[in-house]
């Protein structure tokens, strides 16, 4: 599809008890998601070990559409990823009986194996202190209790707080924008949106075409920035007006402060005269058509004496 612009009982975690001994961390963000499929784990990603982050991904994709990004932010909040010091991380019990670095309860545990069969690479027989199955365990469960479709019945039902869900999705925020920020270059797109990715790809494909006034690809010999970007967009079924002024006005505008993502485009110029546009791929770089007697680069997207004027997100607008 085509987009065009510019027109349970009991039998839960109780770590409202953990909370109350002062050992919960709640952080204020806002919740997003990210493709699950696209998290490279080999670099870190905040404070999450590898080995669990990958145990995160790989577990979200038993519920289809549950992004990693929850069952991270509930590995967080309950046990810091299993580094918390206390008993029932892992062995014992705390004194509610919750146990694991996901902090089941051995009746909600055992629920979830008498529906589920856990995939293999955990303990023999499963143990909700082993961290593959304790995540395997926990993206069950949040399926069954309402996950992708509602995720804050789902989270909910994991604990019976409200304050409970609104730091899940605070922390899942903050882990999905940390690991969709970028890498700025092409060896290893990183986006937030499939749309984002095969526009950044689409783009890097092109590195080393020559510049092109009015230029909208191969058959005109090359681009220039604004037929790049609306090329790249198309790809990746978003389709922009031809000029960089007409793209920004597009929109969404992002809002100035807010931290760009790869596949946001950026706008150089004035209110009446925008004359540049470039793709963000992360880490301060874009890739961008820059002039005359150039060809199709990467650079930084900010430099000393630019007329940076701001940021749009045309991926937003497809979400699959």
């Amino acid at each position: 599809m085509m987009v065009k612009l510019g027109a349970a009982v009991g039998a839960v975690l109780l770590v409202a008890v953990l909370a109350a001994a002062g050992v919960v961390n709640a952080v204020s963000s806002l919740f997003g998601s990210s493709s699950s499929g696209h998290v490279n784990c080999a670099k870190p990603i905040e404070d999450i070990p590898p080995a669990f982050c990958a145990l995160y991904v790989a577990a979200a994709r038993v519920c289809p559409g549950l992004d990693w990004s929850i069952l991270a932010a509930i590995g967080k909040i309950e046990t810091d990823h299993a580094r918390l010091d206390t008993p029932g991380v892992t062995s014992g019990e705390n004194f509610a009986g919750a146990g694991g670095p996901m902090q089941f309860l051995e009746p909600t545990f055992a629920g979830v194996l008498g529906r589920h069969k856990l995939p293999p690479g955990g303990a023999t027989p499963p143990s909700r202190y082993n961290p593959h199955d304790a995540v395997y365990a926990a993206a069950f469960y949040l399926c069954d209790s309402g996950a992708p479709q509602d995720l804050h019945k789902a989270i909910f039902a994991y604990n019976h707080a409200d304050w409970y869900v609104r730091d899940v999705l605070a922390q899942a925020r903050r882990y999905a924008d940390a690991a969709n920020l970028g890498t700025g270059n092409c060896a290893e797109v990183r986006a937030a949106t499939p749309a984002a990715r095969v526009a950044i790809e689409f783009a890097c494909a092109q590195l080393g075409q020559a510049y092109v006034w009015g230029g909208d690809g191969e058959a005109e010999g090359g681009f220039d920035c604004s037929g790049l970007t609306k090329a790249a967009y198309h790809a990746a079924g978003v389709e922009l007006p031809r000029t960089a002024h007409t793209q920004h006005d597009a929109g969404p505008l992002v809002p100035a402060g807010e931290t760009l993502l790869p596949g946001d485009l950026v706008f150089y110029g004035t209110s009446r005269d925008i004359h540049h546009v470039g793709l963000y791929i992360g880490a301060g770089q874009m890739i961008h058509a820059p002039t005359f007697g150039q060809v199709v680069t990467i650079g930084p997207y900010r430099w000393p004496g630019d007329d940076y004027y701001g940021a749009t997100r045309p991926h937003s607008a497809v979400s699959t």
